[in-house]
């Protein structure tokens, strides 16, 4: 009688131990390859992200559908202040843009675009200068347009962010972007699932 008690709560652990072996190699599968979570560090996307948030990325969804302009991504691997880092931007310029900032105003291809996820940080300066200092492509990085399988990014927070405008990061290759996010996860006061 004791040896089948003992013979059952052997092949209970054993049970116990395959599901969450199972859980643990889903969980791996899931953060590899579909959803990872990645801690916002810096100043940069303020106010749309702050120091300390989490948000979710999604690295599956770039591989079958494009990269839309606004998109906020994560990108892998930059070398920043001979540093190499993850960063979090805005896709502002697609392969083929000309762009061009004048007067705290976007223009691409010659259109202008709002950006209404700026509209309450500009009402919001202390000072009179402007969120964004006019450029070209041209002037900051010697193009006349955003290369061929590559991305033009900036921060929201325009006077501290250091994005495409600084020619040592420039341009991001396709490659180099690891997946877009909407989701903040945490702190639950942050909490949004469409953000962006």
């Amino acid at each position: 009688m004791e040896e089948k008690i003992q013979g059952k709560q052997t092949n209970e652990f054993i049970e116990w131990v395959k599901a969450i072996a199972f859980a643990l190699l889903v969980a791996f599968l899931i953060k590899q390859f579909l959803f990872t979570p990645v801690l916002v560090k810096g100043a940069s996307m303020e106010p749309t992200l702050v120091e300390s948030d989490r948000v979710i990325v999604n690295k599956i969804g770039p591989k079958f559908k494009s990269i839309d302009r606004f998109d906020i991504v994560v990108i892998n691997n930059v070398m920043i202040d001979n540093e190499e880092k993850n960063i979090i931007k805005r896709i502002v310029g697609l392969p083929g843009d000309k762009i061009e900032y004048k007067d705290d105003q976007l223009y691409i291809n010659g259109e202008k675009y709002s950006e209404p996820y700026l509209d309450q940080y500009k009402k919001d300066l202390k000072d009179p200068g402007s969120l964004t200092y006019d450029f070209t492509l041209e002037q900051d990085l010697g193009e006349t347009t955003v290369p061929e399988g590559h991305y033009f990014v900036l921060g929201d927070n325009r006077r501290v962010s250091n994005d495409s405008r600084n020619p040592e990061l420039g341009f991001i290759p396709k490659e180099k972007i690891m997946g877009t996010t909407s989701i903040i996860c945490w702190p639950i006061e942050h909490i949004d699932f469409r953000f962006n």
